[in-house]
This record gives structure tokens, C-alpha cells and sequence, in this order.
């Protein structure tokens, strides 16, 4: 994969994710909700709630945490809603919002806001999801393992992976999203840890913006991030 790397400061990455921790973490409980509501509580059975679980151990949610959010979600009667919104930032950027709500009016209201605010708008569905591929993605920084970069590609790759792409801090291995938890396990058994670890929405082209341009985008990134319900989001500026 070229371009649209968003991992050129990872310091920078980890700080803001940092300071976001609670909210990073109340999202995600919200995923491991909706993951044993669809498929039960072990994640043996439960490939959606064993991806989602990987999820949340790459974003530093404790062990503890994830096995009472699963017990929790068991019992809770709280149902929600997944929903994908489409749209455009500035400059014409292609943007995908994946919600989780249990008000779908609330929600779709919150984000056409939080797009007419920033200068974009919120379109119709499949209108810039043709720009997009589905793919697992699992992004390991270069210094968090003493495998030489050739040993975990072949790793990689003959686990099913598609790509594997060295940056100046990290590896980024792509997959199809039916192989991505076989890959990720592989990865796994050879005690490899994840800065990020998920299938999500790859863009196929990017789109570059000047400063002003920026500034919107980043706006409207924060602006969505600010929503609860917004789980995901995922557009093709090259940052």
C-alpha cells in the first residue's frame, strides 16, 4: 500500500490517544457489546468478538476490563444500532462514519452538524464507498519486536497476508478481511504486540490538502470523534 500513512509520528499518535483513553475505552465497550449480543459471550465461538477483543488489547484496555465488559454486555438489555454515514470533507475527502446507536435519529442529526460545521457535507450511501476497499490491517511498531523485518514478513505472508510494507517506525500488514484473524493469530503466537489491529475501510486513491485544508479536515476528524456514537472513521486525505 502507498501513501495515506497515518503513523509518521507515533509519539505524537500515542499522546493524543492517551488523553482520549476514557472515551477510546468507552467506545470500545460499546463494540464488545454489540459483538456478544450477536454471537455470545466466548470468543472461541465468536470471531467478531475475538477481532474486537484484539482491538481493544492494541489500544491498552486491561484484561480485567475487557473480561467485565464482556460479562456485563451478557446480561445488559442495552441494544444498539450499527450505521454507516458518507460524505465529504473539504477539498472534496471522501468520509466514512460507522456509528453505534440506539437513536438513529439523534445520531445521524449529531454528524450532519459536525460535517456542515467543517465545511463538508454529509451525502448518500455508496456515494464515496466505491473509493474504499474493505481490509484487515495490523500495524506493528518497529521497535516493540527483535524479529528482523524479513523473518515477519515470511510470517506475515504465509499466514494468508496480502501486503506487508515497511515504514520509517513501523510494519503494516494487510489482509482480506476473511483471513484477518488467522493472520492477526499467527501474529499473536509469535508474541508480537499491535499498535492497531482491525478491518477497516482502505482508501484506493488520497487526496492531498494545503494548510487551511488541513486545519477543516482535522477539525471534522476531532468534531467527529467528540460524537459517542462514532466508532470509526475513515477517509482517503493524505495526512
Amino acid at each position: 500500500m502507498s501513501g495515506h500513512s497515518k503513523w509518521h509520528n507515533i509519539q505524537a499518535k500515542k499522546g493524543k490517544a492517551d488523553a482520549a483513553r476514557g472515551k477510546i475505552f468507552t467506545k470500545l465497550g460499546r463494540e464488545l457489546l454489540i459483538a456478544v449480543k450477536e454471537g455470545g459471550p466466548d470468543p472461541a465461538g465468536n470471531s467478531k468478538l475475538k477481532n474486537v477483543i484484539a482491538k481493544c488489547k492494541s489500544a491498552n484496555m486491561p484484561n480485567d476490563t475487557i473480561n467485565n465488559a464482556i460479562k456485563k454486555a451478557s446480561t445488559s438489555n442495552e441494544n444498539y444500532e450499527e450505521i454507516v454515514y458518507e460524505g465529504y470533507g473539504p477539498n472534496g475527502v471522501a468520509v466514512i462514519v460507522e456509528a453505534s446507536t440506539d437513536n438513529k435519529n439523534r445520531t445521524a442529526a449529531d454528524v450532519r452538524h459536525v460535517f456542515d460545521k467543517a465545511g463538508g457535507n454529509l451525502g448518500t450511501t455508496g456515494c464515496v464507498s466505491y473509493m474504499f476497499n474493505k481490509k484487515g490491517v495490523i500495524v506493528i511498531e518497529k521497535e516493540t519486536t527483535s524479529m528482523s523485518e524479513d523473518d515477519l514478513m515470511m510470517l506475515a505472508l504465509e499466514a494468508g497476508a496480502e501486503d506487508f510494507v515497511s515504514e520509517e517506525e513501523i510494519y503494516q500488514i494487510t489482509t482480506d478481511p476473511s483471513t484477518f484473524t488467522a493472520v492477526r493469530e499467527k501474529l499473536e503466537e509469535a508474541e508480537l504486540e499491535f499498535l492497531e489491529a482491525e478491518v477497516q475501510m482502505v482508501p484506493t486513491t488520497t487526496v492531498e490538502l494545503d494548510e487551511k485544508g488541513t486545519e477543516k479536515m482535522e477539525r471534522l476528524i476531532e468534531r467527529l470523534e467528540d460524537l459517542d456514537d462514532v466508532a470509526n472513521i475513515y477517509h482517503n486525505w493524505e495526512e
